[in-house]
């Protein structure tokens, strides 16, 4: 586990290339917000979270629950999802909106592409 990258991921990475492609500038991984956030728009009062759909539970196709050592893998991620709750409750008490982009909506970058705009350009 411990080669498991936490930033820097290929979904990530692949995200920050079509939000500059799109003319956005951001930061990353900003130490003084809850939770690291992937990227972020200060100026906006804005971040995006890319999570992967395995270690945030998302649920969809790409995710499934490993078959052996449940006793590790169960609460390992529930811990995952209620911290993913709580980063997201501390960010919205500082003001600022957040986005979450999971793994398998990466592969579809023109939905994608849409959604990032409409959530950067809101309140704008």
């Amino acid at each position: 586990m411990g080669r498991v990258k936490n930033a820097d991921t290929k979904p990530e990475m692949a995200v920050r290339r079509l939000i500059y492609a799109m003319g956005y500038r951001y930061r990353l991984h900003a130490p003084d917000l809850p939770g690291r956030p992937d990227i972020v728009f200060r100026g906006r009062r804005k971040v995006i979270f890319v999570h992967g759909c395995f270690w945030h539970q998302h649920g969809c196709a790409q995710y499934r629950m490993p078959k052996t050592n449940t006793a590790f893998w169960l609460p390992k991620l529930e811990k995952n999802k209620a911290r993913d709750r709580k980063v997201h409750q501390d960010i919205r008490k500082l003001g600022w909106k957040a986005l979450v982009i999971w793994e398998c909506q990466v592969k579809r970058a023109s939905r994608l592409k849409q959604r990032i705009k409409r959530f950067l350009e809101a309140g704008q």
